[in-house]
């Protein structure tokens, strides 16, 4: 059930006096931020032009940084895409790896369809390998190709020490004259910030709609909250006010 479904579901029973005061913001509380702890973090377009060289571009998902050049200069990086040739390699950080085409489970990893699901069922290369080709013996059957994007589903252990999954996108430029010319640019990515729940590949999303802050939606059920006591105590005082009756 979506955050503004329960949202509303507690909204309906505060209306028809069915909550208490006091269970209204617990019940109003769980609803907004229940499901504001699992969320996916998506880096937006950026189309950052890898170096094509052995060091290629480190990329640290979490905080958004992404440095052509030594490792050290993107602390606690996730991603490291590199190459000296017409290909594409990955190196993996402590804990990492890129997933393989479903159904695949030796060699590189494989170019994803958007819809696939990345996450601990799936099968991670951890070493490293040139994930462009055609053959099935590097498992990359229909895999990457030159002159399109290709998408890499990736793990990583965030800086608290939890694993987590992703999806990242790459422009593949057509290869040069001698394959080192070729551009591999990161076109955007995604991961789910909740430790160990999968992703699904989604193509590039649309801006999201807009929804009613948290804060908006608490001092909604605070006014509602209010407005049922104050019923309730006219009610009181109507009930008082009754004169009795003598037998």
């Amino acid at each position: 059930m979506s955050r503004n479904k329960k949202t509303r579901k507690v909204l309906k029973q505060i209306v028809r006096g069915g909550v208490a005061a006091t269970g209204v913001l617990t019940a109003v509380t769980t609803a907004v931020t229940g499901e504001a702890n699992a969320a996916i973090i998506y880096s937006g377009v950026i189309n950052f032009a890898c170096a094509v060289d052995i060091d290629g571009c480190y990329i640290n998902v979490e905080t958004n940084q992404l440095s052509n050049g030594p490792g050290g200069g993107v602390p606690g990086w996730d991603v490291n895409p590199y190459s000296t040739s017409g290909g594409m390699n990955f190196f993996n950080s402590t804990g990492g790896g890129q997933m393989r085409r479903p159904g695949v489970t030796t060699g590189t990893a494989g170019n994803l369809a958007v819809g696939t699901v990345v996450g601990a069922a799936g099968s991670f290369n951890t070493g490293t390998g040139n994930v462009y080709g055609t053959t099935a013996a590097t498992g990359l059957a229909g895999g990457w190709t030159l002159s399109s994007e290709n998408i890499i589903g990736f793990r990583f252990v965030a800086a608290a020490g939890t694993t987590h999954y992703g999806w990242m996108r790459f422009a593949m430029g057509a290869a040069g004259s001698a394959g080192t010319s070729m551009t591999r640019s990161v076109v955007d990515y995604a991961y789910e910030s909740t430790a160990g729940e999968s992703i699904t590949v989604t193509g590039v999303p649309a801006p999201p709609a807009a929804v009613p802050e948290p804060s908006s939606l608490a001092l909604l059920a605070v006014g509602a909250a209010g407005l049922i006591q104050r019923r309730r105590r006219q009610a009181a005082k109507l009930g008082n006010n009754i004169p009795t009756v003598q037998a």
